[in-house]
């Protein structure tokens, strides 16, 4: 079997983290079995569906780093176009196929019946399923007439009287039974199908043989279900995937943080560190490895390893992800990113390459975000101010922190060189510990006050090598 999945959203609005997991999972399976992947648009919503919106989804896809192979900017002739608003006359045509097999029938009922019947159900206490007359064969005729006169009439797909069974990848059997829906609407009177109807056939007709979505959809599947089986078609092979929930176990929403995949470019989020958390929410590795990029699974990836539990998004998790991901990187690289990054009038572009390649190297073990470090080099390697804290008061009332202070000071006017070395900073570690008879907790906090004006950080043998002398001097003189 020749794979063909699809990714079909509406652009309606900014791509949705949602929708990225559904995107990537299709592209991994493709990948996974040499087979296609498909953007297709469905943009039947004329009210809400814009074209921005479509190019601002594929830019997303896109930084992703998930590529189409067909598409509306990349057709086959054989299955354009992928836009549904494009496709109508495809629609309009299935749809007449099924009123000639009296599998569907024109609906003439105005809202105010349809209300009226809706009504009626609940009061009664039955399902709202449809109940005009326009089912009936008796009625076909007088219909025929008044669409060849001109009338417009919405189209109704006539559901048989039985269950359905669904054999999922991830949910397993899933048992529809009869009467669950009543008669529904496959077109809209002004000739728009609804999505039930064009999803299944669009699907159909672009050859498609996995169906890997949310478990939201699994609702939608019985209609999906009776169209393929009315159309004379085998459905696809589906895999419902579970939903992304928040920390408080309810649907992914705003409150849980940023929902749109754009919001996490402008956050300086790594585009494989973001695939990589989506990929695990809902799908284990193999090897039960946390940290991968597409390319390294996109070989092994499958539906049985997917999740039938819903998967918490927790944004702590996904920042840690980025960490490991930015932890990837040589220091060449992370130095060439951070020089297109940084301002050029800052003084990190002053800096020799070794120097360069130091910094990096201490500064990428405490971030997770490449955007944090030149925050944390004006601070701890350019600041020349005090954190003068409780803990850093606390250190500066002990009374062998002023020796240590006296010392250094004389020692710091002696250097010639714009850094102190590792080898200098021994040596004043050393005199310290051995002619001033500090030793332990007071040698080392005492010689953090000293130099950086801190209480704490990072090992003062990589800190200290990176920091100009003269912001040194700078701290210390306001401790004396």
């Amino acid at each position: 079997m020749t794979v063909r999945v699809r990714f079909a959203p509406s652009p309606t609005g900014y791509l949705h983290i949602g929708g990225a997991r559904t995107a990537l999972y299709n592209w991994l399976f493709a990948k996974a079995r040499g087979g296609t992947f498909i953007l297709r648009i469905e943009d039947t919503d004329l009210e809400r569906s814009k074209r921005e919106y479509e190019a601002l989804q594929i830019e997303d896809l896109k930084w992703l780093g998930i590529t189409y192979d067909e598409g509306p900017d990349k057709p086959n002739p054989k299955y354009a176009p992928y836009r549904q608003m494009e496709r109508l006359d495809i629609y309009a045509r299935f749809a007449q196929e099924l009123i000639e097999k009296d599998l569907a029938f024109y609906d003439f009922c105005t809202d105010e019946e349809l209300e009226v019947m809706r009504t009626k159900a609940e009061a009664e206490g039955r399902d709202p399923h449809y109940e005009g007359k326009w089912r009936e064969p008796q009625h076909r005729a007088e219909a025929l007439a008044r669409i060849k006169a001109g009338e417009k009439a919405a189209i109704r797909f006539r559901v048989p009287a039985k269950s359905y069974t669904l054999q999922d990848q991830v949910k397993g059997e899933v048992v529809y039974p009869v009467g669950m829906v009543g008669d529904f609407v496959i077109m809209r009177a002004n000739g728009i199908p609804v999505y039930n109807y064009c999803c299944v056939v669009d699907d159909v007709t672009m050859d498609i043989t996995h169906v890997i979505r949310g478990e939201d959809h699994l609702s939608n599947t019985v209609r999906q279900l009776m169209i393929y089986e009315a159309l004379g078609k085998k459905p696809p092979i589906f895999a419902h995937v579970s939903l992304l929930i928040g920390s408080d176990r309810q649907k992914l929403s705003k409150r849980h943080g940023a929902t749109s995949v754009h919001l996490y470019k402008d956050e300086n989020y790594f585009p494989e560190a973001l695939c990589n958390y989506l990929t695990l929410l809902g799908w284990s590795h193999p090897e039960e490895k946390d940290i991968f990029t597409k390319e390294e699974i996109s070989s092994i990836f499958d539906t049985d390893r997917f999740s039938n539990h819903s998967a918490i998004y927790d944004l702590v998790k996904l920042k840690w992800v980025n960490g490991q991901h930015l932890r990837k990187f040589t220091n060449a690289e992370l130095v060439g990113m951070l020089k297109s990054m940084i301002p050029k009038d800052h003084a990190f572009h002053q800096q020799s390459a070794e120097w360069m390649d130091k910094c990096v190297e201490l500064l990428k073990q405490k971030v997770d975000f490449l955007s944090e470090m030149q925050p944390m080099m004006d601070q701890l390697i350019f600041g020349d101010g005090l954190e003068l804290d409780d803990e850093l008061k606390d250190i500066l009332s002990w009374e062998t922190t002023p020796k240590i202070i006296s010392y250094i000071s004389g020692e710091l006017a002696k250097v010639s060189e714009s850094t102190v070395s590792e080898t200098q900073l021994n040596t004043w570690s050393d005199f310290v510990k051995k002619d001033l008879g500090i030793k332990g907790k007071p040698l080392f906090m005492g010689l953090r006050a000293a130099l950086t004006g801190r209480g704490h950080g990072p090992d003062l043998k990589f800190l200290i090598p990176l920091t100009p002398v003269a912001v040194i001097k700078k701290r210390i003189s306001q401790l004396g």
